[in-house]
Formats: C-alpha cells, sequence, structure tokens
C-alpha cells in the first residue's frame, strides 16, 4: 500500500508538471495564431488511451508516462514529421514565424514551470508558513555524528557554529549547504573551546553517496513506551523514566545510548534511570539484538523551540519569488556537481524510482505540493539546458539565427534532434540503470 500511494502522488505530480509546460508553449503557439496540431499527456507510440479533437487540436493521453508534448506545425521535433518540412511553408506554420515568436514560443513550457513553482511557494507560505529548527536551538545539547561525520572530524555534542565561516539559521539545511558549496570546513564549539574542523579529501563525494543523515540533534533519552517483552519494562523501568547510563557509564542522549547498547548483547546489564528526583539502577539480560524495547520520546517540540514564520497572502508573494529563486541556484550547483571529478554525483543520479521515493508513504499534501513545485523547478532547468531535442537546444539554436540572422538548414536540425534523442536516452538509461543496481546492492 505504501508503494501504491508513492506512486499515485508521483504520477499526478509528473502529470501536473507535464500539462503545465506543455501548456506554456500551447499559449505562446496560440498568442502567435501558430497551429497546435496535437496536445498530449504522456507518449502515444501506436495508441492512445483516450483522443479527441477540438478547434483543431487533438487533444489526448498516451499510455507511455515518460511525459508529453505538443505537436506544433512546422516544427521539427521529437515527431520527426518530415513530410510535413517537405512542403511549401504556410503562415499558421511554427518555421514561417518571426525568430523572436519562435523563441518566446519554446521558451513557453521553462517559464510556465518556474510561474507554477511561484504559485506553489506563495500557496504554501500563506497557507502553512514555515516551521524549522534554528542551529542555536540545535546545539542546546550538541549533534549526534554518525560514522562518516566522525569520519569528517565532527564529535558527538558538538556546537556547529558556522560553515567556512557562514553561519546557517536552519539546522536542517546545513548538509545540503555543506553540499551544495563544497565546504571545506565547519567551526564548532566543542568542551567550551572553538574547534576549526577541516573536511578529509574526498569527503563530499562520501557525503553525497551517504543515504541516512550524518548530522542529528541530539535528544535526552526518555522512555515514552515500550515493545513486547521490553527487558526495560520488565525490569521495572515506567513511562517517562530518563535513561542516564550503561553499567555506570554516561550515556544520556538516545543516539549515543543506542550505539553503545550494541555493544553488550546477550549481556546483563545495570540501566541508570532518572524517575523524578530518584536515581535507579535497573539489572536487565539483553537478547542477542542487543535491544531494551523502549521507545523514546522524539518529538522536537518537547526539547527544542521551533521557529514559525506566518505570512499574509501579500508577504507570501514576494517570499515565493525568493524562495523559487533559491531553489533554482541550489538546482544548479546540484548540476555543477555532476561535473565535480571529487564529488562524482553522477554516480547518484536516479531515474524514477529515486524520483518516487522522495514522495512519503502516506498521503501528505504540504509535502506532496512542496516536491512537486521542487520538481517543476527541476524540469524547468533539465528543460532549459542546450541539447537538441529539449527545448534549451531549440533556443540554442534560435540565438545563433538571431545573432547569425540566417537559419540552421532544415536538415542539420534533424540530425541534431537525433542525436539529442540519442543524448536524452543515454542519461534516461544512466539515471534508471542507477536505481536498478541500486535495488541489488
Amino acid at each position: 500500500m505504501d508503494i501504491l500511494i508513492k506512486i499515485l502522488q508521483l504520477i499526478l505530480s509528473l502529470s501536473i508538471l507535464v500539462i503545465v509546460h506543455e501548456f506554456g508553449h500551447f499559449m505562446a503557439a496560440r498568442i502567435f495564431k501558430t497551429r497546435v496540431e496535437k496536445f498530449y499527456l504522456f507518449f502515444n507510440p501506436w495508441f492512445s488511451i483516450f483522443k479527441f479533437n477540438y478547434k483543431g487540436t487533438e487533444y489526448g493521453m498516451g499510455w507511455l508516462p515518460l511525459g508529453g508534448y505538443v505537436k506544433i506545425s512546422g516544427m521539427i521535433d521529437e515527431s520527426m514529421d518530415k513530410e510535413q518540412m517537405k512542403q511549401p511553408p504556410q503562415s499558421w506554420e511554427f518555421r514561417s514565424k518571426p525568430a523572436w515568436q519562435r523563441l518566446i514560443i519554446m521558451l513557453g513550457g521553462v517559464i510556465m514551470n518556474v510561474v507554477l513553482a511561484v504559485f506553489i511557494y506563495i500557496f504554501l507560505l500563506s497557507y502553512y508558513g514555515e516551521k524549522y529548527l534554528p542551529t542555536s536551538e540545535a546545539n542546546k545539547y550538541g549533534i549526534s555524528a554518525d560514522s562518516l561525520a566522525q569520519e569528517m572530524g565532527f564529535r558527538n555534542g558538538d556546537q556547529i557554529l558556522y560553515l567556512d565561516g557562514e553561519y546557517i539559521e536552519n539546522f536542517e539545511k546545513i548538509p545540503i549547504n555543506l553540499i551544495l558549496n563544497e565546504s571545506k570546513s565547519a567551526t564548532v564549539l566543542r568542551d567550551g573551546d572553538t574547534v576549526e574542523v577541516v573536511f578529509p579529501e574526498g569527503s563530499l563525494s562520501k557525503l553525497v553517496k551517504h543515504k541516512s543523515p550524518f548530522l542529528m540533534v541530539r535528544i535526552p533519552f526518555i522512555a515514552s513506551s515500550f515493545s513486547k517483552n521490553s527487558a526495560a519494562e520488565d525490569a521495572g523501568m515506567h513511562a517517562g523514566d530518563t535513561i542516564l547510563g550503561i553499567n555506570g557509564m554516561e550515556y544520556r542522549y538516545f543516539a549515543e545510548f543506542r550505539d553503545e547498547i550494541q555493544k553488550h548483547k546477550n549481556e546483563a546489564v545495570v540501566i541508570d534511570v532518572k524517575r523524578n528526583s530518584d536515581t535507579l539502577q535497573l539489572a536487565m539480560q539483553l537478547s542477542e539484538n542487543g535491544l531494551i524495547g523502549v521507545y523514546p520520546k522524539g518529538d522536537l517540540n518537547e526539547f527544542f523551540e521551533l521557529r514559525e514564520l506566518n505570512y499574509s497572502f501579500g508577504e507570501a508573494i514576494p517570499a515565493g519569488f525568493s524562495r523559487t529563486w533559491y531553489e533554482i541556484g541550489n538546482y544548479l550547483k546540484q548540476l555543477k556537481l555532476l561535473f565535480s571529478p571529487e564529488v562524482k554525483a553522477y554516480e547518484s543520479v536516479g531515474g524514477f524510482i529515486t524520483i518516487g521515493s522522495i514522495f512519503p508513504s502516506e498521503w501528505d499534501w504540504q509535502r506532496f505540493w512542496r516536491l512537486t513545485a521542487f520538481l517543476s523547478i527541476m524540469l524547468a532547468i533539465l528543460n532549459i539546458l542546450p541539447i537538441p531535442a529539449l527545448d534549451g537546444g531549440h533556443v540554442m539554436f534560435l540565438m545563433y539565427e538571431i545573432i547569425a540572422r540566417r537559419k540552421p538548414s532544415d536538415k542539420f536540425l534533424e540530425y541534431a534532434q537525433i542525436a539529442g534523442m540519442v543524448i536524452l536516452f543515454s542519461l534516461l538509461i544512466l539515471a534508471n540503470g542507477n536505481d536498478i543496481v541500486r535495488l541489488f546492492k
């Protein structure tokens, strides 16, 4: 059921994005009185799920969910309709329009994807506002560093002050800032001293491939509830007890306690707990899984003061534009990492499985629209890349025409379209191939 919900969210999100993108081309073409022969959601080789004609345009839905398209008269596109191009140009065809009009038509899809992202962010900010954990609050107990973070030089209990001299207000943005800005060091407060943590060579490459959070907040280990056959509950632990340590050694934070208890599988241990003002020692026998059967309190609101920002609709408009610009910048930095010899981010490129996995396993409209806005920005940027067969390839040739004052030949554009489709299918195979390989790791 969880997988089905993810798939449905992915299909709905991509359908919205494709329709909005193609609508941008469609409206720009109509404004300049250019005939649009087809408007399709998904591709329809051999047959369509449904189709109908309205005012000279065939609207339909294909069966291959890899995108969608509009077929504009007199344009060399993925349909590779060479017969039409052999006919004398007609006034309603794309090729008969001035270069500046053709440029706007080709940019229409990308522009609409950016506009969609802006509208979504305006809606999200005005309706939900923002809530995040400030770094100053996260430093209350210091950070919990996993094995990779410790390899990079962080330690449990560090309080992060700066990345490359820059303060990051939102704690949850520290990892993405570290990656996208290719940070070389962090300044932390450790045991009262300011320490400069210089990351070893190759750290960013490992971080890009790292699947779990490498920096987390530390929270006290307070028992919330117990599992079936819990060793802790059998030993007399109560909900609300604060765990202090194991065998007289202090491990009062959940992550550190979890790591230490795994070293005592099949052993008898004594767990120190605080109940009200009393400190108790509870003896228990651990099983082969090394667990005591306690669910910790994990709601951040119980330990930290989250920052909430509320926006009126008027305030959300500039904030929505600002958020879109920020996300565009972030995604451009991600593309840059693909070409970094140190990071080798291309090894982590994913296809439909990766995209689908970012959606939650339960329907959450706030997260759905936030992810849809991000994917809309991603689609806009990828489409504007100067690769033949993408909008950016057409824009590149149109810019050449405007500057050189002459059009590339139709034969050249045909070959460029074929080359672009080969590149796109190769990238598609790489991305989805990485997904398949990761499934068997």
